[in-house]
């Protein structure tokens, strides 16, 4: 649990999914900005100096001519009817933001899965290092045995050779445990996006039915009803499938009619010493308001194209929505029946390993008292290390696989 709430802070793919929904939130709330009027300021103010020839009584023949005049117009535009365009636009944000957020906890999902998958190999990788060193101390103690037989004459200089080259080849084992090891643990530090070489203090479940059994029986057919109800990805589909709809609408509306209101206020001034109007030029001010009535007659088929387009992709989002439940059905088929047989497994190599372990005592004995040969004897212990590592493997498939048919359920 602790390395999967750091996963959850840190996991860069997580915190990338999270700022699509993020993201999404945004679209949403800008697509709510059309219900709300657009009012817009506008300001100038300009200088300009020229001269002139007026024919007055009191004037020069040239005249400067100083300008800088200056205007304020406000104006509004506000969208009062298009005939369902911006709900349509609102509910297919609104469903591609539930959409992005079933995809954030589907993204949560297999980052839970992949910690403990990433957990549980690095867990078996230890185990297996251990069963090496311990397969490599059993061939080490044959060969001692060869060597004191070899010495009082009782076995054969290739007896001894073969013994020695076993030990030495077992070693070879331990070699690529530390290989996995340090791989396995990269790839957890990775998920949780830590330095490769950080080293984890993991607790060893139990191996017993308290690890290796589900939290609750029920038939497969159960399991798959409950994901068709659970799983994000369908959610997600179904979301998807619901912005296509609305896409449609939207196409339709922008086929209909706009009515809009606007309305306009504006003033303008001149400064007082401008010239030749530096005793009075007036100002002026003034206002409109107004409704716009925009109806589209032909754009070059352009939007019945588009509304063909959005049907189209409301189908395609149909058979995608059927196609997800598809695959989550398969999918928590597969994954329960690997459990079992890795269940299956892990009870059978249980018991191989014991009858390894009887038989490589037999063996041993057998070999002291100089009735059986060191080939049956180094045979039996290579089954006995094979069922050893064997039974980790098993063990830890059945975890994994246990957490894959949860995930597949979409149940943690």
């Amino acid at each position: 649990n602790d390395l999967i709430q750091i996963g959850v802070c840190n996991n860069p793919d997580l915190n990338r999914t999270f700022m699509a929904v993020r993201s999404a939130e945004a679209e949403l709330g800008a697509s709510k900005a059309a219900y709300l009027p657009n009012i817009a300021l506008t300001a100038a103010a300009t200088a300009s100096h020229s001269k002139g020839q007026y024919d007055l009584p009191d004037a020069n023949v040239y005249k400067d001519m100083k300008v800088k005049p200056y205007s304020v117009n406000v104006a509004l535009n506000w969208l009062l009817l298009d005939f369902g365009g911006r709900s349509a636009t609102t509910d297919m944000m609104k469903a591609y933001m539930e959409q992005a957020a079933f995809g954030y906890n589907a993204a949560l999902h297999d980052l839970v899965l992949g910690v403990h998958s990433a957990y549980m190999d690095l867990l078996s990788a230890k185990e297996v290092l251990k069963s090496a060193e311990t397969s490599v101390a059993s061939y080490k103690k044959s060969y001692d045995e060869t060597q004191k037989k070899y010495q009082v004459g009782k076995a054969a200089t290739s007896d001894l050779l073969l013994a020695k080259t076993t030990y030495l080849r077992s070693k070879l084992a331990v070699t690529a445990a530390q290989n996995t090891i340090e791989k396995n643990q990269a790839n957890l530090a990775t998920l949780l996006n830590l330095p490769p070489e950080t080293k984890f203090n993991l607790v060893v479940p139990k191996k017993d039915d308290s690890s290796t059994a589900l939290a609750e029986k029920m038939p497969v057919e159960k399991m798959i009803k409950l994901a068709l109800d659970l799983r994000p990805e369908i959610k997600a589909a179904a979301k998807s499938k619901k912005a296509a709809q609305a896409g449609v609408s939207n196409a339709k509306s922008a086929m209909a009619p706009t009515l809009a209101l606007t309305a306009n206020a504006s003033y303008a001034d001149r400064w007082k010493d401008d010239k030749p109007f530096k005793d009075g030029y007036p100002y002026t001010y003034g206002g409109d308001v107004g409704v716009v009535l925009n109806v589209p007659l032909f754009e070059g088929f352009s939007k019945s194209y588009a509304l063909a387009k959005a049907r189209y992709d409301y189908r395609q989002a149909v058979w995608q929505e059927k196609s997800t439940e598809d695959a989550v059905k398969n999918e928590v088929w597969s994954a329960y029946q690997d459990y079992k047989t890795a269940l299956a497994s892990y009870t059978i190599n249980q018991d191989v390993l014991k009858s390894a372990e009887e038989n490589e005592r037999v063996s041993r004995a057998s070999y002291r008292a100089g009735k059986e040969t060191l080939l049956n004897l180094l045979t039996v212990q290579a089954q006995l290390a094979t069922a050893r590592q064997e039974l980790i493997t098993s063990f830890y498939t059945v975890l994994v696989g246990k957490s894959n048919l949860y995930r597949s359920i979409g149940k943690f």
